[in-house]
This record gives C-alpha cells, structure tokens and sequence, in this order.
C-alpha cells in the first residue's frame, strides 16, 4: 500500500480475491512525517479545524488540549448513523483498502497505525457492518466511513469468518487490537469517497468486461438474423476514430470472421444496411467503453489521492480545503450509468428482433412450434421490464442537492447515491444482455448446418453446454440465471476470443 499506484484492479483483487495487503515502509514514513506536525501543533494550542475545534457549523467551538481524544472518539459515535441493509461484502473491503491507501499518501497527520490495522482487518476478514445509506457525498462517505471506524476503536459489528460480533471481539480473535484514536485521526478515517469510489471501482471492473461481451452477443444476434458486417469496414470506422468505436468494430470483426453464414448472403441486394441497432454497435458500444475509460481515469485519480480535511501538506502547513467532495467522482458515475443504461437498451432492441419473425426471418418467437408453444416471448418483456428500470436509475443523481450541517455543507454530491444506482444498473444490464445471448443462440441453431463466425461459433458452444436448445416450452428463468452466470464470471467472453 503505497498511497500512489492502487488500480481498479488491484482494488477487485483485495474486494473478492483476498489479496493480501501491507503498508510500504515509505509510505510510513510519509505518514509519520505529517504526524509529527499535527502533534506539535497540539502541544503549541494552535487552532487547527477538527483538532482543536468542532466540525461542520462547529468549527468556531475551541476544544481544550484534554478534550482532543474524546472528541475524535464522539466523532466517530455520533456520525454511525447509518441505516439500510449492509454493504456486501466486497464492497466494505473496498472500503477498506481504499481507506488504508488514501491514508497512505501521507498528507493526513496520523499514525500508520491506523493504515496498518486496515490491512490487518483485510488480511484476517473482519469486515466492519457498514448501513447502506446515509451518504450525501461531502464531506464525503461520512455515516459509512463511521461505521467502519467504529470497528477500527473495538465499536460496532463486524462480520468475520466465525460470524457476526462486536467490533471488540472481531478484532481480539482476529489477533488485532483496537486503536486508541489520537488528535485529527478520527476526521481522518470518517473524511472521504471511499463508499462511492469502491463501488465504482467494483462496478467499473465488471462493466468494461460486460462491454465487450456486448460485443460478443451483439455479434450472435447479427449471424442469427443474417446481418452484415459491411458497417464495421477498418476504413469507415477510421473516419470517425473514437477510440471504443474503433476497438468495438475490430472486435466484432475478429467475432466475425470465418463466417459461413455472412459469406452465404455477402452479395444480396437486401443486406446492404441492417437497423441501427446491428448496424451502429461500433457506435454505441464504443461509446460505452469511451465512458467507461473516463470512470476509470477518475477513480485512478482520486484512489491514489488524499480525500481528507484539513491536510498536512509537505512544507508543513496545515490547510484546509474541499478533497472530501465527491463531485469529480458522482458526475464520472452518473456518465458510467448512463453509458451501461444504453448498453442494456440498445440490446433489448436486437432482442426484440429476434423474436419477431417479421424482422428476423427466424420462427416466431425462436419457437419450434409456434402457436402451440410461446417459445420465447415473454423473455423479451422481462428486458424491457429492466431496461425501464435502469432508465429511471440513469437520472442523474449529481444534479441534485440538499444543504446539511446548518447550511455550512451547503452543496453535496450525492455520489454515494449515484453508486447504488450504478451497481444496479450494471445488474440489471448483465441480465438484459443475458437474454439476449439466450435468443441469440436459439437463433443460431436455426441457420445449422451454416456456421457463424469462429467466435460466435465458440460462444454459442459455451452457452449450449449450460443450456439446451427449446424444443418445448420451459420455464427460462434457469436458463437466463445459466447464461447470465457466464457473462458476469466472463467466461463467455473469454471462450469467444479464445483467451
């Protein structure tokens, strides 16, 4: 932990892998360093926000020197004021080790003791109990970092491999030990964007891998309805250089090349241009993965950053300032989820091709006997169900604002509420596409004994080994669960490209 090089990968490693984690003896030092400040300061009475005075709109009250501790520790109590279910898991380790690494950069004035007990609690999965809600995003994740803390000064629940218990006993059968806090040390653990940075990071390994298997299935979807590849031309797409436009159209042609089937209707006068929804998946998906790399560009920033109010700064000055403000992160999330939203719904509308033989020249409804069975019509409503609801969740939550603590924190972000909604738009989106892929593969067995493309090919023996061909009306449900397990873990990304 280093306080200066945290990826959003090694961030998904330590969430769901159990990487383990230790403080960088450098990164110590920087922090010893700042601490130094913060307790000479203390012993010279200096005014200092948060260490010798309130917070919020009672910064103007003068703590006494033997007041210090207690004040970091009331701190804590009173910001718990979470309430929802609990963050999952690996969200709180999110948390966790963003929290130690924002704390590493060295520009906070505490201990590493602090960073060091983080990691400990990483390390042996004493995981706080962290209420979902309570966020405003400035001054940052303040009632979830809280609940975190708690746990850091033996309060609070924690979950941990023996189940759930007070903090004090997660910690003592863990073999760690609580912290007494120190002047500024409680502001410092409570003061940041760890909540909606973690979600997001989380949200953001997951989306760029379900962009590009929207490639992979949009490109099921286009063998199935005999579309042509004519629109993903290297040279067209040159002409317009986005970056994602020009990464999804060379992934769809990698899908797409060896295909029987597109080399079977290649010169028809009635496959010179498909609807917009196969035709412009460079575009739109492009734009997707454009999004999302300006997610990725942010959180990199603000993962390596000191999120904290006031700040040692290196020359030894003590300033205070707006780190803690997560509106560089909520307008990056609001974007993300917006992009995903499109992802979802520029799907639905191959899935509804799909189905409608009038579009598709596949049976009605990919059913082998249409009329007596259904087939699979009604997945196609459980899309747009999704898709309406991800929709509503795309609102911009950044552009609202709600004044708090007397007016002093008079604009807040709300990104924390933009992360909720981005997860589940993100959910939402991997089920969407799900059901597509499950048409789409239905579709495919139409055209045997032509074959589509070598990576269509591949992806559709991998969803065919969870799931069987509709001969009769089933219930899709398992079969939607099947394939959307296979797009979330990426393994029907990985069998398409051949990785």
């Amino acid at each position: 932990m280093t306080g200066r090089d945290l990826t959003v990968a090694d961030v998904a490693a330590v969430a769901r892998d159990g990487r383990q984690v230790a403080l960088d003896p450098e990164a110590a030092g920087r922090m010893r360093a700042s601490r130094e400040v913060i307790e000479r300061l203390v012993a010279e009475g200096e005014t200092v926000y948060g260490v010798t005075t309130g917070f919020g709109d009672l910064a103007n009250v003068r703590i006494q020197p033997e007041q210090v501790a207690e004040l970091q520790r009331n701190l804590v109590r009173s910001h718990t004021a979470g309430v929802g279910e609990p963050l999952p898991v690996d969200v709180v380790r999110a948390m966790l080790v963003l929290r130690a690494n924002a704390l590493a950069v060295g520009l906070s004035g505490v201990r590493p003791g602090l960073a060091e007990l983080l990691c400990g609690m990483l390390n042996k999965a004493v995981h706080p109990v962290i209420p979902s809600r309570g966020s405003v995003g400035a001054s940052g994740d303040l009632a979830p970092l809280a609940h975190l803390a708690a746990v850091l000064i033996g309060e609070g629940m924690a979950d941990t491999p023996a189940g759930p218990m007070s903090g004090a006993d997660a910690l003592r059968l863990a073999g760690l030990f609580p912290i007494e806090l120190g002047a500024k040390e409680g502001l410092a653990l409570l003061n940041g964007t760890q909540l909606m940075a973690g979600i997001a990071a989380l949200v953001l390994h997951d989306g760029k891998r379900l962009a590009a298997s929207a490639d992979v299935i949009g490109a099921m979807s286009l063998e199935a309805m005999e579309g042509t590849a004519a629109a993903f031309d290297e040279e067209l797409i040159a002409a317009r250089p986005h970056p994602g436009q020009v990464a999804a159209a060379a992934h769809l042609r990698a899908l797409l090349d060896g295909s029987e089937i597109g080399a079977s209707h290649a010169a028809s006068p009635h496959r010179l241009q498909d609807a917009y929804s196969i035709r412009c998946m460079p575009q739109v998906h492009g734009a997707v993965r454009d999004a999302l790399d300006q997610l990725e560009r942010v959180l990199v920033v603000e993962m390596n950053a000191a999120t904290d109010n006031p700040l040692v700064l290196p020359d030894g000055r003590v300033v205070s300032g707006g780190n803690f403000h997560g509106e560089p992160i909520a307008l990056a999330i609001d974007y993300a989820k917006i992009a995903l939203a499109e992802l979802a719904s520029i799907s639905e509308r191959r899935t509804a091709r799909l189905v409608d033989a009038h579009l598709s020249g596949l049976p009605p409804f990919l059913s082998e006997t249409p009329g007596v069975s259904s087939g699979l019509m009604i997945v196609q409503y459980t899309a747009a169900a999704l898709v309406n609801e991800m929709q509503t969740l795309a609102h911009p939550a950044s552009v609202d604002t709600i004044p708090t603590s007397a007016n002093q924190e008079d604009h807040v972000s709300m990104g924390a509420t933009g992360a909720f909604h981005l997860r589940a738009v993100l959910e939402a989106a991997e089920t969407v596409l799900a059901i597509e892929a499950l048409c789409a593969t239905q579709g495919l067995d139409f055209r045997v004994p032509m074959r589509p493309g070598h990576g269509v090919s591949r992806a559709r023996s991998t969803i065919r080994e969870r799931v069987l061909h509709l001969e009769e009306d089933r219930s899709p449900s398992p079969d939607i669960a099947a394939v959307r397990e296979l797009v979330h873990s990426g393994a029907l990304l990985a069998a398409a490209d051949g990785s």
